[in-house]
């Protein structure tokens, strides 16, 4: 994917800022992160199982949160992960010029894209949605 230069009028919609981390994302989900979530999934069945039951769901700002109380052993594995997403986000974002924070937003919107129906979201307004057939409630900061 690239981003082409294009002419005045649409350049003010569109900011230099997103096109990176359209770029960023596209190459975080391609070879960094999904890995890493499937990763996760096939290296802790409690994991999986939690995603399934709907206990654990992915967040607007790219991290995993609870949709309900979490077990202590739960509540260890999601943190985990969550670490090791940031740790991505921060080499990624660094050599992408861009902020931690606006990389992980990048990768939570590509990441709940990816959501399989039945899994939980967070929807723009922080409501916990399950995913049904069609695509997800998505934040207006998405690429």
């Amino acid at each position: 994917m690239a981003c082409e230069i294009i002419g005045m009028t649409q350049m003010a919609k569109i900011s230099v800022r997103k096109c990176l981390m359209t770029i960023a994302a596209t190459g975080l989900v391609a070879g960094t992160l999904a890995p890493l979530a499937a990763y996760a999934q096939a290296r802790d069945p409690a994991y999986a199982a939690a995603r399934a039951a709907g206990q654990v769901g992915e967040k607007m700002d790219g991290y995993l949160g609870y949709v309900t109380p979490p077990a202590p052993a739960l509540r260890a594995v999601v943190e985990d992960i969550n670490i090791k997403r940031k740790a991505v986000y921060a080499t990624k974002a660094q050599a992408n010029k861009a902020t931690v924070e606006e990389y992980a937003l990048t990768s939570g919107c590509l990441l709940i894209s990816q959501t399989r129906p039945g899994e939980k979201y967070q929807a723009p307004d922080g409501s916990w949605q399950t995913r049904g057939d069609g695509p997800p409630l998505r934040d207006s900061r998405c690429p």
